[in-house]
């Protein structure tokens, strides 16, 4: 009942969508885990796996199935509220549903355990740290305590010493003559004496409790520490996906310099009782040893993802650096590891399995901060060696750690200390091209791994829920926008991943690492991740503020596409990630047939090329067929913001060039005219070409000339530009007959000096 007793207290900080999801309603609604807390945290649900499914496993499935039931039953009578009773007795039946399945009943339940000790671990430190310093000052408060009664003994113990001395001087010379006097000046000499001793014995007793008591709340303050320590680290590794992380060290920084302090002084008093209590002073050596070997954190982590023969940054500090003994320079030295040898960290082989450039540093001291330090600045992965992959793993989900260590000496502690820590997981790639699929590798393990787990162990398959909340994450924090995926784009997300376009409810299935980024997508050639990321990079570079802004209507199927807009008048339309293109955005919008009737266009996708050279705001401007974004807003209304002005200025001496994008078949027609803006020629694209075509091809015919080829030639330097824009082959005999030869221009030049300008 230990654990639903810390579980109970965090609860109510968790969403509700996260805590129907730990305790289904339909299947093991939270009442039952509350009232029958202690007879489940008494079972052995760690012996049971689905993978197990001989008749033993079976049979004793079944029988905690039947105790379950029967306690639940039991609960129910005993219960004075009726409507308590009613519901327990109505969830006691409800579990009859697993009688024909009861490996799976026992398994629901073992992974419910699970993901409590999970929450428990990243929740409760957050909720104790403030507590947990208060306890700190408390323990100060004792161990102050602890010293005022030693000094207090040390006083009594100088009395005691000269009344004793007192009264064996007396005794000396004490002649018994019988008067009473005497006597009870010697009873009274003595009764003081043993008054003394009396209280020097309470004294002992009790500075040796308050020892005991300290020795006790160090163990608890430190186990606090660790596990604050342990949350901050989980919050830096989660803080890749985007969520909040408050990177400040300082506080427990301070917290370990404390523990440090009271750790020393109570071992200084142990030693001043004269005494040696071997439990205690092996406690507080313990305790020392693990809070200096704890206390090593990198701050800033290195790249997660890094490409082999480059340069990258890492930091790492000490919070006990203020403690250590000057003299001797602290080295930190690093190296990398694979998964195996980070399981093993205390008995590391000689074998390394890549080789570090500017693999040392100085831990340094900062006075101003008050931090102590060691900066890698321009560490570089040399070579790896990988170790022999699984069945189809790639290269890609092979991750690595750096460890950092040291020798250190600590103030006040006789023999020199070993610290060392270890960074994320990061993947290690030698091409640019491997980037998505090694991030796909650091998005899971960020988001799915567990505080306490083993090196670098992560689920194979996660709740959808959990997934999607991730993708969530990711993709407002790569956006730089506070707008969420809606409701529409996660259904839709999650028709993708699963292939199931018809189905609405995703609650309680699970994803699994392969449909994520392993398996590509039925009809594609790339994966979920490969897909959704490329959307998202697309949205982070050039759609940000129109996604900010409400106007990109994002993930959504061609199927739910049809629904919203069949019925919208013509020209309606909608922004949306292409569903087959990486990095794609597509406008649909609502147009007429030749029979009248309304059907529902897509434009070919705008890429990041395509972006580049023409924004989609005046894309949007550009295409006439669209006229208002859905449901019912004028397109220059919204996205006049987004319009580049016409009227731009143009650098003297060059030539203006207007880009349009039109779709339908006006989009593919050649260019065959030249307009002329200020007496030069000027080029107009068309649709959305991503490479310049001359207005003339290649197969030029004397058809194919124009007869407004030239409107005004003024200056015999645009003939040089008229002239680069036809075949070299050009002859008098290719001019159409109907264009007048002998006709001068304004400025007298006639047609027989252009042609010999061509041929020149």
């Amino acid at each position: 009942m230990a654990q639903w007793a810390l579980m109970s207290k965090i609860v109510h900080c968790l969403k509700d969508e996260i805590v129907n999801n730990l305790y289904p309603p339909s299947t093991f609604p939270i009442e039952i885990r509350h009232y029958i807390a202690e007879w489940i945290e008494n079972q052995n649900w760690e012996h049971f796996s689905t993978e197990k499914i001989e008749h033993e496993s079976q049979a004793q499935a079944q029988a905690l199935l039947h105790q379950m039931i029967s306690t639940l039953q039991l609960v129910a009578q005993q219960n004075v509220s009726v409507v308590d009773r009613m519901k327990l007795t109505q969830m006691s039946r409800n579990m009859g549903m697993f009688l024909q399945q009861p490996l799976n009943f026992v398994v629901m339940i073992r992974d419910i355990l699970r993901k409590e000790k999970s929450l428990i671990a990243t929740y409760q430190p957050l909720s104790t740290r403030e507590p947990s310093m208060q306890d700190v000052n408390h323990l100060e408060q004792k161990v102050y305590e602890i010293q005022e009664i030693r000094k207090g003994m040390h006083q009594l113990q100088e009395e005691l010493a000269w009344e004793k001395q007192n009264y064996d001087s007396s005794q000396m010379t004490f002649q018994p003559n019988g008067l009473e006097s005497s006597n009870t000046e010697m009873v009274k000499k003595q009764l003081n004496i043993q008054q003394l001793e009396h209280n020097m014995n309470v004294m002992a007793l009790k500075r040796f409790q308050l020892l005991t008591e300290c020795v006790d709340s160090l163990d608890q303050c430190q186990s606090k520490f660790i596990s604050t320590l342990k949350y901050w680290r989980a919050k830096q590794h989660k803080a890749v996906i985007g969520f909040a992380f408050d990177d400040n060290l300082t506080p427990l920084q301070t917290w370990s310099e404390q523990l440090l302090v009271i750790n020393g002084k109570l071992r200084q008093e142990l030693m001043l009782i004269g005494e040696p209590n071997s439990d205690l002073q092996e406690r507080l050596k313990k305790q020392l040893q693990f809070l200096i070997e704890s206390s090593l954190v990198v701050e800033k982590q290195p790249p997660q993802v890094i490409k082999t023969q480059s340069k990258f940054s890492t930091t790492v500090r000490y919070l006990l650096g203020d403690k250590v003994a000057p003299g001797k320079p602290m080295v930190l030295k690093a190296q990398i590891v694979n998964e195996m040898q980070a399981r093993n960290i205390g008995c590391l082989s000689g074998d390394n399995v890549g080789e570090l450039i500017n693999a040392t540093a100085i831990l340094e001291h900062n006075t101003t901060t008050k931090s102590t330090c060691a900066t890698f600045r321009n560490m570089s992965i040399k070579k790896i060696k990988r170790a022999d992959r699984k069945g189809s793993e790639s290269v890609t989900e092979e991750k690595f750690a750096f460890l950092f260590s040291a020798e250190v000496t600590i103030t006040g502690c006789d023999t020199p200390y070993r610290i060392q820590t270890i960074s994320h997981p990061a993947v290690v790639i030698v091409h640019g091209s491997q980037d998505n699929n090694a991030m796909a590798t650091v998005i899971w393990d960020c988001a799915f791994s567990e505080p306490d787990r083993m090196p670098f162990v992560v689920p194979d398959r996660v709740p959808w829920s959990s997934m999607c909340k991730t993708l969530n994450m990711k993709f407002i924090t790569e956006v730089q926008t506070d707008y969420n995926l809606d409701g529409y784009n996660q259904l839709f997300l999650a028709q993708k991943i699963f292939d199931k376009p018809d189905c609405l409810d995703f609650t309680n299935m699970m994803v699994s690492w392969a449909q994520f980024n392993k398996e590509v997508l039925p009809g594609r050639t790339f994966t979920f991740w490969q897909w959704f990321e490329g959307a998202m990079e697309l949205a982070k570079k050039h759609l940000s503020k129109y996604w900010t802004n409400k106007l990109i209507f994002g993930f959504i199927g061609k199927h739910h596409l049809h629904l919203i807009l069949k019925q919208s008048i013509n020209g309606t339309f909608l922004l949306r990630f292409s569903d087959s293109e990486i990095g794609g955005i597509t406008i649909a919008y609502v147009a007429t047939d030749e029979n009248g009737c309304k059907r529902i266009q897509n434009i070919q996708p705008f890429t990041k090329k395509d972006l580049e050279i023409r924004s989609l705001g005046d894309r949007i401007r550009d295409i006439k067929e669209v006229t208002c974004l859905y449901p019912n807003f004028p397109k220059d209304e919204v996205f006049k913001n987004f319009y580049t002005d016409t009227n731009q200025p143009t650098n003297p001496g060059y030539i203006p060039v207007t880009l349009h994008t039109k779709v339908g078949q006006d989009a593919t027609a050649p260019i065959n005219t030249m307009a002329v803006v200020n007496d030069n020629p000027c080029v107009v694209f068309s649709q959305e070409m991503r490479q310049f075509t001359p207005p003339f091809p290649s197969h030029f015919t004397p058809e194919d000339i124009p007869s407004t080829m030239i409107e005004n030639p003024a200056q015999s330097s645009n003939f040089l530009d008229i002239q680069s824009q036809f075949p070299q082959q050009f002859q008098r005999e290719d001019i159409p007959s109907d264009m007048d030869l002998n006709t001068n221009t304004d400025n007298g030049m006639d047609m027989d000096f252009i042609l010999s300008a061509l041929q020149s």
